[in-house]
């Protein structure tokens, strides 16, 4: 990693945003209650029903300043063909000298804290330090929730003699002048002009991803985004797996779903529900690590029916923003099954009408993990969870089957990399369209991603005992546009048979996709399922692939010389075995 003088480089911030005064985070309930304190004060905060919502706060963001800006999200490397197709690309310098001209002043009358942070467990050879300088205190009290602040990281950054820093400054918030900029060559982060959590919390997707994956590929492990469960089976032994799945998709859902199996003893604990970070330990084995401390996540269709494990996770020290507020201080939301209530104010802070969404479509809670009633008692082990499933879903509503295995790894690579996605209310621009979202990694790799392919390709020649890969797809709808898989708790049966596939059962039949369930392989015990609705869930629809193999071939394309060979010769018995069938 890259070598900074921690507090020259703070006295550089400084210098360029002329902040009033500089407050060096330790991390205490003192520090939080202050900070918390201040901007209920100053109303940057709306302190909610403290009877019902112990230590939960509201926030409203600026409505130009709601979601991740990806078409101002850029990478800054002095070669263009390093940061890919994928990404938005700048020279370092170039982008510094516009930096630098909205950051400059930009502090007066504000103060900067200064918060170093740890990404991944204390103690963990895994972890990273991160130091952000920011002017939002709301910003600070969210990466305390997000991330180990204080002592542990200024331990770990004094042992190893590295961080990633981050300067993080408000400005003006306005969208023409905000720039999320990463440099990978100097591990460095800056973020102008938002406050939004994707791109104003530094350890998350700019760090624990963009920069994160950068430094992977060097070193040779992986910065994932995934989510990471451990499925506990009726003897008691828990099998971990990591799943990628692109925003808003029932990620979070899937990291705390309360099996619908529980009868049988089938049981899901929580390490992750976001990013992961694998390394390759001693033996040959793949470990992954958790490397936030909380959660950072979509609440609308979030409800006791559909989660309720993150319901019970946010009932307190929880900070809600963007969400709906009923007359009484409680949260509301679409798809929170509880009535609207008269009087309740949206997002924006009027009084709903009923006539657009009371929540912002991507409003967040932020609370932390350890209040997880099925948080894994493995979460913050130093060592990792060894991964022996990686599983790939996302939205689709036609095409992609229930659930399907790959012949080998290097088939599952081109599983992942060709992975085509709905686009959420995650992302700004339109909702619905189907785009090409490899791993669910598009808009977080740091570099060009048919490096990042080959990348994959590499670890799973070093990899003894490499994970089976899977693609599943709750999202497959009928003719007349009803899903055909219920979701949530019984999510539990493909991975039921996802582990039985680890263990070795024979359970399966070959398609020209891969290897799919056999018709009685998935345990649908207490379901009514009619024999046609599960047919219709793994119809392999030769059409759709065959219009899929054209955008895939485009999509591959995109990335000219670049893309490794491998992906080609999978592409290319892919394609027969389509014509084939």
């Amino acid at each position: 990693m890259a070598r900074y003088d921690l507090e020259q480089w703070v006295k550089e911030c400084a210098e360029l945003t002329q902040p009033d005064s500089i407050h060096w985070c330790d991390g205490s309930d003192e520090e939080y209650r202050t900070l918390i304190d201040g901007m209920v004060k100053d109303g940057t905060l709306i302190e909610m029903n403290q009877k019902t919502h112990p230590g939960c706060y509201y926030h409203r963001s600026n409505p130009n300043d709601v979601a991740r800006t990806e078409h101002l999200t850029f990478i800054c490397s002095q070669n263009k063909e390093d940061v890919g197709p994928n990404n938005n690309w700048m020279l370092p310098d170039e982008a510094k000298e516009k930096g630098r001209a909205i950051l400059k002043g930009s502090m007066r009358g504000r103060k900067m804290y200064v918060i170093p942070y740890l990404m991944g467990p204390i103690g963990s050879p895994y972890a990273r330090a991160g130091v952000q300088v920011t002017d939002s205190p709301y910003v600070t009290v969210n990466m305390r929730i997000m991330t180990r602040i204080g002592t542990p990281a200024l331990e770990h950054i004094r042992k190893t003699g590295s961080f990633v820093p981050g300067l993080h400054g408000l400005a003006d918030v306005n969208p023409e002048r905000r720039l999320i900029l990463h440099f990978p060559e100097e591990e460095l982060i800056w973020s102008i002009g938002t406050g939004y959590g994707g791109n104003a919390l530094l350890g998350k997707k700019c760090f624990a991803l963009r920069i994160g994956s950068a430094i992977a590929k060097k070193e040779g492990w992986m910065a994932e985004h995934m989510l990471i469960i451990g499925l506990e089976d009726p003897k008691g032994k828990v099998h971990y797996m990591a799943a990628a799945f692109p925003s808003a998709s029932g990620k979070t859902n899937l990291a705390m779903m309360v099996s619908s199996l529980k009868d049988q003893g089938w049981k899901i604990w929580t390490v992750g529900d976001d990013i992961a970070w694998m390394n390759i330990d001693k033996e040959g084995q793949l470990r992954a690590i958790n490397p936030e401390a909380g959660f950072f996540g979509v609440a609308p269709g979030t409800s006791v029916n559909t989660n309720p494990m993150a319901m019970e996770t946010i009932k307190r020290n929880t900070i809600y923003t963007n969400v709906a507020l009923t007359k009484d201080l409680q949260p509301w939301w679409e798809g929170i099954e509880t009535p609207p209530s008269e009087g309740m104010l949206d997002w924006r802070g009027n009084v709903w009408d009923g006539k657009e969404k009371a929540a912002h479509p991507n409003s967040r809670f932020t609370a932390p993990a350890s209040q997880c009633p099925m948080i894994s008692p493995e979460w913050e082990s130093p060592e990792g969870v060894p991964i022996s499933a990686i599983i790939f879903g996302s939205r689709r509503s036609s095409v992609v089957p229930l659930v399907m295995q790959s012949y080998d790894w290097d088939h599952g690579v081109f599983v992942g990399a060709t992975m085509g996605a709905e686009t959420t209310a995650a992302q700004t621009g339109a909702v619905g369209v189907v785009r090409r979202d490899p791993m669910a990694m598009l808009p977080f790799c740091g570099y060009n991603m048919a490096d990042y392919f080959g990348h994959w390709f590499e670890m799973g020649k070093r990899i003894k005992k490499k994970p089976l890969i899977f693609r599943v797809n709750w999202f497959r709808k009928s003719a007349d546009g009803k899903f055909l898989w219920p979701g949530y708790g019984d999510n539990i049966r493909v991975l039921k048979w996802i582990l039985e596939r680890v263990q070795g059962a024979e359970n399966v039949q070959d398609s020209p996709i891969g290897y799919i369930p056999k018709t009685d392989a998935l345990d649908l015990s207490g379901m009514n399922m009619p024999k046609e609705t599960l047919e219709e869930i793994f119809r392999y629809d030769k059409a759709g692939w065959e219009n899929g193999l054209k955008e895939i071939e485009k999509f591959l394309s995109t990335f000219g010389d670049r893309m490794p060979r491998e992906m080609w010769n999978q592409y290319e018995s892919f394609k027969a075995r389509v014509q084939k069938s």
